[in-house]
């Protein structure tokens, strides 16, 4: 049996070069809404810390007249992604107009920082996002929010795909789950983003 036939898998590290901050870096808080960062919610994260690591990026974002989006999840009637929520019924408390589809208030968010209303994992997908961050200029993304998983993972591959080099700062990311967090991070880091400490993305800026 040659080698490509064998059954057994072998660990091999990829070369994985490193990603650079541009001069007009997007900053994209994902899903920092009721639903995600309240603990009464089916899907509440633990996220006290990376409410206050978003709020010093912000504050810099804003100081420096950078562009912001957030995200919210929301559906206006059944038939939208019902094969996704089918898979997570949960995701129904994000009825449009519900609480649990509000930004939590420790983002402040300002009335020229759009909120990219999405029904899918990416905040790419089925969205103007492309589009916006082309009209502004920006050149590479900054990613924040919640769930390193799933959303956040998610639109950091899309990110990616849409040739932007996506930094991570890694405390301003969380997941419900800390295996799955810290093993999305570690991938992420290897095949699609620079995950690095939010120290290191405050002195950049």
């Amino acid at each position: 049996m040659t080698e490509l036939q064998s059954p057994r898998s072998r660990s091999k590290q990829l070369e994985s070069k490193q990603l650079h901050m541009g001069e007009k870096p997007a900053l994209i808080v994902v899903d920092m809404t009721h639903g995600f960062t309240h603990p009464n919610s089916p899907l509440g994260t633990e996220c006290d810390s990376v409410k206050k690591a978003i709020g010093q990026l912000l504050m810099c974002f804003r100081a420096n007249k950078l562009p912001i989006f957030f995200t919210s999840v929301e559906y206006s009637n059944a038939s939208i992604a019902k094969t996704f929520r089918q898979k997570l019924p949960d995701l129904n408390i994000f009825e449009l107009g519900s609480d649990w589809v509000q930004l939590d208030a420790a983002m402040d968010r300002q009335i020229n920082e759009p909120i990219i209303k999405k029904c899918w994992a990416s905040a790419f997908f089925g969205t103007n996002l492309a589009l916006l961050l082309n009209d502004c200029g920006a050149d590479s993304l900054i990613i924040t929010g919640l769930t390193t998983s799933g959303c956040v993972r998610a639109t950091a591959v899309d990110g990616l795909q849409h040739d932007y080099p996506v930094i991570i700062p890694r405390e301003a990311v969380a997941d419900r789950n800390l295996g799955a967090h810290e093993a999305n991070l570690y991938d992420l880091g290897t095949k699609y983003a620079e995950v690095i400490p939010l120290a290191d993305v405050l002195t950049q800026l």
